[in-house]
């Protein structure tokens, strides 16, 4: 075969920006190359993604339906609209990739009202949902009908199945859904080493925006739907979202690949690990300060804005908040210890400057 494709870039160079920078897990590419040849139903009749239901029900139980869509965006705004009326409102954290990271999409979109409320940790309670969870009806307020929570949070932080039960209970109590952005649902699970259902479709969660791009996937997410009576017209919703793909088999052979076996906990369990190194290494270094428990694969810290320049000129990653000097470093499944290692002594170099 031959291709006149040529490598552009240095495989060996891995940075702490973002666990979307990844490549793809070779488990997940030889997937795509087995579901390829031949011609299979499109969108969405396909032998993979009539199997991959069968593995949904595996993870979260005999009533779970699962949607595949392009992207994460796709699978919150479809989501979020298949919970909602016309007239609803989602209650979410401030720090929420709904409401901070997705161009408005929720909005101009799905055309829903996002009722936020500020979190320390990124994480809501009952009592922060019941800051915004009141005039039901009061027509000239949008109806809060649904409370969306991302596990792990926007900050790195873990909800404990408990605390997720909670917000499901106390959400149910008033009338409202519960939606879940899992676009990294695998890192949390690790975390609380525990099975995804603990904290979904047992603790009461309606509906699942699964993340299989973060951890390992080229692209392709799906809409988990948990409990049926929580939605309406997703086949629909999904075409009309523009989520709806003609060779759907590619997208389910990836979340195939990641869930039929430990693939998706064993690449979770190593960007972990690699975010507890990275810690560790940056603890003991003066001036640098970590704002946030580190409990998935992400690792927030302050420093100098100056130092942080510097070494974005030798390492890839994000300011969080850059007036603060607030930075974010990501790791992935593919980030290596000897990638930690460089990066803890180019900062301690840095910083002695």
């Amino acid at each position: 075969m031959r291709t006149d494709a040529r490598r552009r870039h240095d495989p060996q160079v891995r940075g702490f920006a973002s666990d979307n920078y990844a490549g793809v897990h070779p488990e997940v590419l030889e997937a795509i190359a087995l579901a390829n040849g031949g011609h299979q139903i499109a969108y969405g009749e396909d032998d993979y993604t009539g199997h991959l239901q069968q593995i949904m029900h595996s993870h979260f139980g005999p009533t779970a339906e699962a949607f595949p869509v392009f992207n994460g965006t796709g699978a919150n705004v479809v989501s979020l609209q298949a919970m909602t009326d016309r007239w609803g409102a989602v209650i979410c954290a401030e720090s929420a990739h709904i409401n901070v990271d997705e161009g408005g999409a929720p909005e101009r979109v799905g055309g829903l009202k996002l009722l936020t409320v500020p979190t320390p940790d990124g994480k809501l309670t009952p009592e922060l949902i019941d800051r915004q969870a009141y005039g039901w009806d009061d027509e000239h307020r949008a109806m809060p009908q649904v409370v969306s929570i991302t596990q792990n949070t926007e900050l790195g932080t873990v909800y404990t199945p408990d605390e997720i039960r909670a917000i499901c209970e106390h959400a149910h109590e008033r009338g409202m859904k519960v939606h879940l952005d899992g676009a990294r649902i695998a890192n949390a699970a690790a975390s609380l080493n525990v099975p995804m259902r603990a904290f979904t479709s047992e603790a009461g969660v309606d509906v699942l925006s699964f993340g299989g791009t973060k951890n390992g996937a080229l692209f392709g997410e799906a809409v988990v739907v948990l409990n049926p009576d929580a939605v309406r017209a997703m086949k629909h919703l999904r075409k009309l979202s523009m989520q709806l793909a003609s060779k759907m088999r590619f997208v389910s052979v990836q979340l195939e690949a990641l869930l039929a076996g430990d693939l998706w906990l064993r690449n979770a369990q190593h960007s972990n690990a690699m975010a507890q190194r990275l810690a560790e290494g940056v603890r003991s270094v003066d001036g640098v300060e970590i704002l946030h428990p580190v409990q998935a694969n992400a690792v927030f810290a302050r420093l100098p804005h100056d130092v942080s320049e510097r070494l974005q000129k030798r390492f890839r990653f994000y300011f969080w908040d850059e007036p603060a000097g607030d930075v974010r470093w990501m790791c992935a499944f593919d980030t290596t210890e000897d990638d930690v290692d460089a990066f803890v002594l180019a900062l301690k170099e840095e910083m002695a400057k």
